[in-house]
C-alpha cells in the first residue's frame, strides 16, 4: 500500500538527504517545537530553483502516528487549497522516517503573539479570527469537493501567521474526511488534542464531529480576545474556557482582557465577538453554531470596530450637542 501511495504522490516526494541538509540533520538549534505528533524543525530548501524557508514536521511513531495518518495528511494537504491554509511543499517517506514539509510562515504560530507587542490592534486580532473561521468553513463545507474535513487539532499552535499577519491553518495529522452532508454526525475516534482545547463532549459521545472543531475554535477566540493561552499554568492551573465562560456570564470580561485591547474596542464589536465565542463553547455540540454563522458574526464584529476607528480618532473626543432653530434640530460639535 505504501509503495502505491508513494507512487501516487511521487511529485511531492523529497529525498531524506535533502531534508537533513535543510535542517542541519535535525539540529537542536533548528527545533521549533515538540508536540503531540512529533518535532518541527526550521530550515531552507531549494524548491523549483528557489531557496525557500520551510518547516519539516518529523512525525514520531512512538507518539502514535501511523502510516494511515501520515498518508491521510499528505492526501489532504495536496488537495486542499485556500488562502488561510498552510502551503504544502512535500514529504519524505524513507528509512523509517515520516516527514511532512510545509512553508515556514514569517511570524510563526499564533501562540507566540497572544500577549506580545505585535498584536496590540484589536482590528488585527479580528482579522486573524476571521481568517481561521474562513479556513474552517472551507474545510467543513467542501466548496466543490465531495468531502468535508474535521480538523481535530484547532489551537493557537497550529495557526501560523505570515508576514502580513494572515493566518494559515496547519496540523492535519489526525484530521478526518467525511461526506459533506454528514459533517455534523459523530465519527467514532479516540480523543486527540491539547488539553484546554478539546471538546468535552468527545469522551461522552466517543467520537468527533464538525462541532468539535467549533468548540476548539471557541477556545482560540477567547485566547485572541484575552491575550491568554488555553491553559494558564499558575497555582490554580486554570483552563481558559471555563474562566472565560464565567466572566462572560457575569459580565466581567474586562477583568481578563488586556487593558490595551479593552481601551480601543468598540463595545458593539466586543459584544458581537464575545457572544459568538461563548456560543462555540456550549457543552452540547448540537447547540453550537455552524461555522458559516461564526464567520458572519466575526465579520460583523470587524465592521463595527472599523466604524468606531473611522469615527473616533486618537486623542480626540467628539461631543454632539443639538440646538433648536424654530422647529429644526441642528448638531453642534466640540473637539478636545
Amino acid at each position: 500500500m505504501a509503495s502505491t501511495l508513494t507512487t501516487n504522490f511521487a511529485h511531492f516526494q523529497i529525498p531524506l538527504e535533502d531534508v537533513q541538509k535543510a535542517t542541519d540533520n535535525f539540529h537542536h538549534d533548528k527545533l521549533i517545537t515538540k508536540g503531540g505528533s512529533g518535532s518541527a524543525y526550521s530550515g531552507q530548501l531549494l524548491v523549483s530553483m528557489n531557496l525557500m524557508k520551510i518547516v519539516a514536521l518529523r512525525l514520531d511513531r512512538k507518539l502514535g502516528v501511523r502510516d494511515i495518518e501520515f498518508w491521510n495528511e499528505i492526501s489532504m494537504l495536496s488537495d486542499l487549497k485556500h488562502t488561510n491554509l498552510v502551503s504544502f511543499i512535500g514529504f519524505c517517506y524513507e528509512k523509517n522516517e515520516k516527514i511532512i514539509v510545509i512553508r515556514q510562515e514569517a511570524n510563526g504560530s499564533l501562540v507566540k503573539h497572544l500577549n506580545g507587542p505585535n498584536l496590540t490592534s484589536w482590528a488585527r486580532r479580528l482579522r486573524i479570527s476571521i481568517g481561521v473561521a474562513r479556513a474552517l468553513s472551507y474545510l467543513h463545507h467542501g466548496h466543490k469537493r465531495s468531502y468535508g474535513v474535521i480538523h481535530r487539532n484547532i489551537n493557537s499552535f497550529t495557526i501560523l501567521l505570515d508576514e502580513n499577519w494572515e493566518p494559515k491553518l496547519s496540523g492535519f495529522t489526525f484530521s478526518i474526511k467525511q461526506p459533506v452532508n454528514r459533517m455534523d454526525q459523530v465519527v467514532p475516534c479516540e480523543p486527540i488534542g491539547i488539553s484546554g482545547y478539546m471538546d468535552p463532549e468527545i469522551e461522552k459521545i466517543k467520537g468527533a464531529s464538525s462541532k468539535s472543531d467549533i468548540y476548539s475554535f471557541g477556545v482560540v477566540l477567547f485566547e485572541i480576545l484575552c491575550g491568554r493561552t488555553a491553559y494558564i499554568q499558575n497555582k490554580a492551573n486554570t483552563f481558559l474556557a471555563p474562566l472565560a465562560k464565567h466572566h462572560y456570564e457575569n459580565k466581567t470580561l474586562q477583568d481578563i482582557i488586556h487593558s490595551d485591547l479593552w481601551n480601543q474596542m468598540s463595545p458593539f464589536s466586543l459584544v458581537k465577538y464575545s457572544e459568538t465565542a461563548y456560543s462555540c463553547l456550549k457543552e452540547e455540540g448540537q447547540r453550537r453554531p455552524r461555522i458559516e454563522y461564526v464567520v458572519a458574526q466575526l465579520e460583523k464584529a470587524l465592521e463595527l470596530q472599523l466604524q468606531r476607528e473611522n469615527i473616533v480618532r486618537p486623542r480626540t473626543l467628539y461631543c454632539i450637542f443639538f440646538f433648536m432653530s424654530n422647529t429644526t434640530l441642528f448638531p453642534s460639535y466640540c473637539y478636545y
